[in-house]
């Protein structure tokens, strides 16, 4: 069951509105200092730049509901955005979390998203709540969809605010150092937007005004920001040095030789790393990593796989965010020339000890330049490894127009190897109109690697209209050869050829309709799969989606599902579809979210029809609850029921997940992520606990725990519990 990640993001509903094309402004340099205390009493801010703010929803384009004034401003060592945001009544104040990086529409938000590059494709953004919760991600792709974005970016700057019943008032800094740019003899252009989000009302007021013509990630698109000259700043070389220390106790059970009992083992540690960040120049940046360790990092959530294909995960690891755009080699769905998650994981999810690296991203003129190289240890049925990967791109023709090369390669030293090289290209052929091609081959050990072969070559075409109002479309056709082998890659198939077209019409609704926008769509997939001769999948699906000016929002489909299965397909132990033949299927599928700014809500999703030669019910439901700014809590049951009535067989999983958070403040949190997957009849446990007392400077107190459900099935028994570990990890962040 597909989850529907975006639903949950409040800030991605945000649709702003009109823009019109405007000159370069020059911003406002203060003459006095800001203390940043959240009061906005300075003379200086008086001489800041005023951005006028418009409405975005739930009416477009019209005055905002509440008045706003909203300062920008910098010296030269931090930009400074100010934001004096009244409320006509008390009530509307929504200081309901104190998170770091909070995806959550029950709060306001007041911030700016900075395309620092002027690439208008990239940019970083900060907000901040009336709490004083600091939020900081990364956009890329000019987002063009929700993928497009990464909350799991960190870098050093500063807010404060306060309120009353007359309002909530904000003060945030940047150091310039956190930024990355290129100056020239002191002055340098970016791209800034900036937004207030009233979540009482539901209402988002923005500067400058940008269209809502391509949906959801309108408000968030660097090449519709406003252009701001500041002059007497210089972009610098930050150096930061972060050694981190580590104790742990580890404890598993193994079964015994004899296959009588399972016996305990403990693994005690102590370890040690560092982290180095370092401008090399004021646009390259290196990271450099010995002894990595991600203990810290979020727990995946379990999920039940009711298809053919290996399930993806997103990448959490920090070290692996800064602009991760620059790495991308996608092509259709989830597969890429390159996925992070090869490095430090192994193909079971479990963690792999990395020895160190370094990492090299940043610009050169129009050029962005990607460079990582990653050494892991040895583990259970895998060499010592080493992970390099090479990318170039550079900017041509106009500003959304690229060409790049990739380079990777995996080798363990012991004569296996898996290298790939790749040629891509991102053409803004006019208007909305974009066209991607991109080449790449892979070489492995025991492969005939033959360089003028199709065969272990992988070929992506896609033609775009970027755009959510009107007639929209997106046609992919895309080719893997039958030694086409990713080795830092993610595919979910292999030796094939697919065609996937999308086509859709939008309306952007009216002041008098209840809708803010709504949208048909027809989309389809082929796939030939070139080993077995045989059309492999021909899905035909239409269906509308929508949003309303209070926050509602659905989809609904139906879809026709042509499938043939040339392998061993397995749902569980006991139940798998039978192969060598064809199924034609029928099914329906939607899902429907509450208003983000209500306390209380969620979101509801289903599917049901016809399953291969049997039939599916699958029931997903995702409450949350908003108890107190300090303690919310959130979870999500999934129930799918296949039935295969002529093979007296059937399937029914559970899949359930609870987060807990506990906030005392904006620097100590307590988190708790509890699930149940019944098809793997397993509990896993994770208990976080956070004091961050500013940023680069983090305690983590972490604990996890594998539970068997079950524990009779197996003889012997299987024991209470398979893995627990409590860790406690510090580090400390030098430089500036």
């Amino acid at each position: 069951m597909k989850y529907h990640y975006y639903c949950l993001l409040p800030l991605l509903l945000l649709h702003p509105a009109a823009a019109t094309t405007q000159s370069i402004l020059d911003a406002s340099r203060l003459s006095g200092p800001i203390i940043l205390d959240g009061v906005l009493d300075e003379g200086a801010w008086e001489e800041a730049t005023i951005l006028p703010y418009r409405m975005q929803q739930p009416q477009f384009g019209v005055d905002p509901s509440e008045k706003a004034e909203v300062l920008l401003g910098y010296d030269g060592e931090y930009l400074y955005l100010g934001g004096r945001l009244w409320l006509s009544d008390p009530s509307l104040v929504r200081p309901t979390t104190f998170k770091r990086d909070a995806f959550d529409g029950t709060t306001d938000y007041f911030g700016i998203i900075i395309d620092s590059y002027l690439d208008k494709e990239n940019a970083v953004a900060f907000f901040t709540a009336p709490t004083g919760l600091r939020w900081d991600g990364v956009v890329w792709n000019d987002a063009m969809r929700e993928e497009d974005m990464s909350t799991d970016w960190n870098t050093f700057w500063d807010a404060a605010t306060t309120w009353s019943d007359k309002g909530w008032f904000a003060e945030m800094r940047i150091p310039w150092s956190s930024l990355r740019f290129q100056d020239r003899d002191g002055e340098v252009v970016m791209g800034i937007i900036s937004w207030w989000y009233i979540a009482a009302r539901n209402e988002v007021d923005i500067f400058p005004l940008i269209p809502l013509n391509w949906g959801s990630m309108s408000g968030w698109k660097p090449s519709q920001a406003q252009e701001f000259r500041f002059e007497g700043v210089h972009s610098s070389r930050p150096l930061y040095i972060a050694p981190y220390v580590l104790a742990g106790l580890q404890q598993s059970f193994e079964l015994n030789e004899e296959e009588t009992l399972y016996e305990r083992h403990r693994a005690p540690s102590v370890e040690a790393g560092l982290d180095l960040k370092y401008g090399i120049t004021s646009n390259l940046t290196m990271d450099l990593t010995v002894n990595t360790d991600f203990a810290q990092v979020e727990a995946d959530d379990q999920q039940v796989n009711l298809t053919r294909f290996g399930l993806f995960f997103p990448e959490k690891r920090l070290f692996f965010q800064e602009r991760a755009s620059i790495f991308d080699f996608s092509f259709n769905g989830f597969n890429r020339l390159f996925y992070s998650r090869r490095i430090g994981i192994d193909d079971d999810g479990n963690p792999v000890r990395i020895y160190g690296g370094a990492r090299l991203v940043g610009r050169v003129g129009r050029s962005d330049l990607g460079f990582l190289s990653m050494q892991t240890a040895p583990a259970e049925g895998l060499n010592s490894e080493n992970f390099t990967l090479l990318r170039l791109r550079r900017q041509v023709w106009n500003e959304n127009t690229y060409i790049g090369g990739i380079f990777t390669n995996r080798t363990d030293f012991q004569g296996n190897y898996n290298t790939a090289w790749g040629l891509d290209g991102i053409i803004r052929a006019f208007g909305d109109e974009y066209i991607t091609a991109r080449w790449a081959q892979s070489f492995e050990t025991g492969k005939p690697n033959a360089l003028l072969s199709l065969d272990p070559a992988r070929i992506y075409l896609n033609w775009e209209r970027r755009r959510y109002d009107g007639f929209s479309y997106n046609v992919s056709l895309s080719k893997a050869g039958k030694d086409y082998t990713p080795g830092m890659g993610f595919e979910l198939r292999e030796h094939y050829t697919s065609l996937e077209p999308r086509l859709a019409y939008g309306w952007l609704m009216g002041e008098s309709s209840k809708f803010l926008r709504v949208q048909a769509f027809f989309e389809g997939l082929w796939v030939e799969n070139h080993s077995v001769g045989k059309t492999e999948s021909a899905i035909a699906s239409a269906g509308v989606q929508f949003e309303t000016k209070k926050g509602w929002g659905g989809q609904s489909t139906f879809l026709f599902d042509h499938e043939y299965v040339s392998d061993t397909f397995e749902l569980s132990d006991e139940v798998a579809i039978p192969f060598g033949r064809d199924y034609d299927f029928f099914q329906a599928a939607g899902f429907l979210y509450s208003p983000f700014a209500q306390l209380v809500g969620g979101i509801a999703e289903y599917t049901i029809g016809r399953f291969y030669d049997g039939g599916l019910l699958s029931i997903g439901l995702g409450p949350r609850v908003k108890i107190s700014s300090h303690f919310e809590l959130e979870g999500f049951y999934g129930y799918n029921h296949a039935r295969f009535s002529q093979r007296h067989q059937q399937l029914t999983t559970h899949l359930a997940r609870l987060k807990a958070l506990y906030m005392l403040d904006t620097k100590f949190s307590i988190a708790a992520f509890l699930q149940y997957n019944s098809l793997e009849e397993v509990y896993a446990g994770n208990i976080r606990l956070r004091f961050n007392p500013r940023e680069g400077n983090d305690l983590y107190i972490v604990y996890n725990d594998l539970l068997n459900g079950n524990r009779k099935r197996e003889i012997p028994h299987l024991p209470f519990t398979s893995e627990r570990a409590v860790v406690v990890k510090y580090t400390y962040t030098f430089g500036g």
